[in-house]
């Protein structure tokens, strides 16, 4: 079996690694015993988190053993990492079920029978702690100065940074020493945003503890525009069918940037690289085929096979020229309109889904426009040739009206 490693590298996922050759050769020879956080800010993980999850899964398949750790303590103060301003406190009955809700989505993806991996929550051994007991211990070895140069705080400075969540570095870092302590807990995986706090907990196990361990982060999950797809931005994808059905999820997955294709085949499916390569030279009209088997491979790996094959039916039904397809409105406008974009209020109005401009930002601002079932989240959005899929989009007002725009 190749070295895991090797295959994170090449799919796409390392970011940063202390002591790169010693980890990989180390990850090469034995099985190791590693986590990775989930802070409980929501009731449901994301399509982001989705990406670490695929990591825990590639580790597991090689033979090493996660833990998954849900943050019912850090989530009480909130990581300020990417954050412009304080995150909301949460009660600690919220917390805990959101705890609940990705510990029941994490055992769809991992095995934790005997032995395999843990689901551990650091509630267990932070909320209990001293205060004086935590600083003499842990705080002492922690520099101010340092950490303000760290960008998850530099970054907060003017907007204010509280001495509520300074703390946050310290409680992470003590996460990973009592794991290493209690669990054989060797290394900390996570999002390139984790680096610095990763970087605490792997300093202060080598000074106590004077024994080895290990950090490695990798490249959050985004589009080539620059856009986040996690559990912060506007608009996520949910892991929750509830809350974002596989349909939308299969939609949002297909109407993937050309230009983002191969990268996500890479991370979020276990295809071969070869046919991930393959797929990701298509050009033209033949990208479409990849975006098709990216959006089935991940909606089935999150939901199933038999969802994944409705949303894809469904999808064919509305785009493919299906039966359905002949019901729906439509309006064919002529292309050389969307060269330059054509604002999402104007394109409203030529369909007749809107009588007023008023209407539409109302419409728009209440969440009741979706294209091709991704919310419209601002009124100043254009549509362009990019929006379009096999030169059609597909407009919901509301639950229940839908209206196909045509390019001609």
């Amino acid at each position: 079996m190749r070295n895991v490693f090797d295959v994170l590298e090449e799919r796409g996922f390392i970011d940063q690694v202390t002591h790169e050759e010693e980890f990989r050769e180390l990850l090469g020879k034995e099985s190791i015993t590693f986590y990775i956080g989930f802070d409980a800010t929501a009731d449901s993980l994301t399509l982001g988190h989705f990406l670490q999850i695929m990591v825990m899964m590639h580790m597991q398949r090689a033979g090493h053993k996660p833990i998954a750790l849900l943050g019912g303590g850090t989530t009480m103060i909130g990581d300020p990492s990417g954050k412009t301003d304080m995150r909301k406190v949460m009660t600690k009955e919220m917390i805990d079920y959101n705890a609940s809700r990705f510990k029941e989505q994490l055992s769809h993806f991992l095995d934790f029978s005997e032995g395999k991996a843990l689901i551990l929550n650091n509630a267990d051994w932070l909320l209990d702690l001293n205060f004086v007991k935590f600083m003499r211990e842990i705080g002492v070895h922690f520099s101010v100065n340092r950490m303000l140069t760290f960008d998850c705080y530099k970054n907060r400075m003017e907007e204010g940074l509280t001495f509520f969540e300074f703390g946050y570095m310290l409680m992470q870092s003590y996460d990973f020493l009592y794991q290493y302590r209690n669990y054989n807990c060797i290394a900390q995986l996570g999002g390139s945003d984790q680096w610095s706090n990763i970087l605490g907990g792997y300093e202060l196990i080598r000074k106590l503890e004077k024994g080895n361990s290990y950090g490695m982060t990798f490249k959050l999950l985004t589009t080539a525009s620059g856009t986040k797809m996690g559990k912060t931005e506007k608009g996520a994808i949910w892991l929750d069918p509830n809350k974002t059905p596989p349909y939308e999820m299969y939609q949002y997955l297909r109407n993937t940037d050309d230009r983002d294709v191969e990268k996500f085949l890479g991370l979020l499916t276990f295809l071969p690289m070869d046919e991930v390569k393959r797929l990701g030279a298509l050009e033209g009209a033949e990208i479409n085929k990849a975006k098709e088997v990216l959006a089935f491979e991940v909606t089935k790996l999150i939901h199933g096979e038999k969802e994944a094959n409705k949303a894809q039916q469904a999808a064919k039904a509305l785009f493919a020229g299906g039966t359905e397809e002949g019901s729906i409105p439509t309006t064919e406008i002529e292309k050389s309109i969307f060269d330059d974009g054509i604002g999402i209020i104007d394109l409203l109005r030529k369909t007749g889904l809107i009588k007023t401009n008023s209407e539409g930002r109302r419409l728009i601002e209440q969440g009741g426009i979706t294209i091709d079932d991704i919310k419209v989240e601002t009124t100043d959005k254009k549509i362009t040739l990019d929006d379009f899929n096999e030169g059609k989009i597909l407009i919901r007002k509301g639950k229940k009206i839908y209206h196909q725009v045509k390019c001609k």
